[in-house]
C-alpha cells in the first residue's frame, strides 16, 4: 500500500503543471489536494526553528494513515503528530519515522515519539549517532512541508539566517512541496537578492500566506520561541507517558487544533501582547 502511494505521488509529480504560475492557495485546500494515505512526509526546519506548525495542525485535522515521516530533527511538529496518533489511531497513523537527531534543547527527549517506539507502535530509524560507515537510504518525501520568511506567488522562497538543514536538497528530492510563508511579496525584488532565494519556484507546488506559521517555534527575523506553550505541551506529554491518562493530552489537542477551523482561528485566540512580545524577543536576540 505504501509503495503504491509513493508511486502515485511520483506519477503526479511528473504530470503536474510547470512554469511560473500563481500557486497561492489556502492551507486547507492544499492539504486536501496533496495529503494521501501511505505517503512519505518530509518536515522542514531544524529543532523548533522555522518549522511548519500550521501545516501540521491542518494535517492532523484532516487525518491520514500509514504515513512515513522524514525529518532532520525532532520538534513540536513530530510530537504533535505522535500525540494525534496516540489519541485516535483511527484518524491518524504513522508507520515509520526517519530522523537524524532525536531530542532538542527546548523539547527534551521527545516523550511521545519514544512512547510510540517503546510500545512497538512505530518503526523509528534514528541516525543520531550514524557515523557514515555505511550507505544511508535516500531521502525522497512525497510531500514536503516547509515554512519560510518570504515567498512570491510563484513559490520563489527566501530564508533568512541559518536554516540548519539542506533545504535545497529536500525540495529537489520531494515529489511535492507545500510552502507556508510569513508573507507573500511582489516578485520583482526577488532577483535583487538571489542568495536569499533558497527555494526556486520550479520545485514548489503550493504557497500559503500564513503569518506566525511556525509558532510556538521561532522564525528568524519575525518572532521568538513561545517557551510557555512548548513547556505546557511538554509537561502534558510527560504526564501522559507516566500515567497513561489521555485527558489532558486530549484537552490540549481540542484547544489548539480540533476546536479550530484553521490556524488563523488559533492565532485570534492568542492575546496580542503575547505575539508582540515574541516579536520583540526575536528582535532583541539579533543584537544580543
Amino acid at each position: 500500500m505504501q509503495e503504491t502511494a509513493h508511486q502515485e505521488a511520483r506519477a503526479k509529480n511528473i504530470s503536474k503543471k510547470t512554469g511560473m504560475h500563481d500557486k497561492r492557495n489556502s492551507l486547507t485546500e492544499a492539504m486536501e489536494r496533496y495529503l494521501k494515505d501511505g505517503i512519505n512526509i518530509g518536515i522542514g526546519g531544524f529543532a523548533n526553528n522555522c518549522i511548519p506548525v500550521a501545516s501540521i495542525h491542518e494535517l492532523i485535522r484532516q487525518g491520514a494513515h500509514n504515513l512515513t515521516l522524514t525529518i532532520q530533527s525532532n520538534s513540536i511538529c513530530c510530537e504533535l503528530l505522535a500525540g494525534a496518533m496516540i489519541l485516535n489511531p483511527d484518524h491518524l497513523t504513522i508507520n515509520k519515522i526517519e530522523l537524524a537527531l532525536l531530542g532538542s534543547t527546548l523539547f527534551g527527549n521527545a516523550p511521545l515519539l519514544r512512547h510510540l517506539a517503546n510500545n512497538n507502535m512505530i518503526q523509528m530509524n534514528d541516525y543520531t549517532s550514524y557515523d557514515g560507515s555505511d550507505m544511508a537510504p535516500p531521502c525522497r518525501p512525497d510531500l514536503l512541508l516547509i515554512h519560510v520568511q518570504t515567498s512570491d506567488m510563484y513559490g520563489n522562497s527566501q530564508i533568512f539566517g541559518d536554516s540548519c538543514s539542506s533545504v535545497h536538497g529536500l525540495t529537489q528530492s520531494s515529489a511535492t512541496t507545500l510552502v507556508t510563508t510569513e508573507q507573500i511579496i511582489q516578485s520583482f525584488p526577488i532577483p535583487k537578492d538571489p542568495n536569499l532565494t533558497k527555494i526556486p519556484f520550479d520545485v514548489v507546488d503550493a504557497v500559503v500566506d500564513q503569518p506566525f506559521g511556525a509558532t510556538p517555534g521561532a522564525c528568524h527575523g519575525h518572532y521568538w520561541f513561545d517557551i510557555s506553550e512548548i513547556q505546557e505541551f511538554t509537561e502534558i506529554s510527560e504526564d501522559f507517558c507516566k500515567t497513561g491518562n489521555k485527558q489532558n493530552l486530549k484537552a490540549y489537542f481540542d484547544k489548539y487544533i480540533f476546536d479550530m477551523e484553521n490556524f488563523d482561528d488559533l492565532l485570534e485566540q492568542k492575546p496580542y501582547p503575547i505575539l508582540q512580545q515574541l516579536c520583540l524577543q526575536d528582535e532583541a536576540s539579533q543584537f544580543s
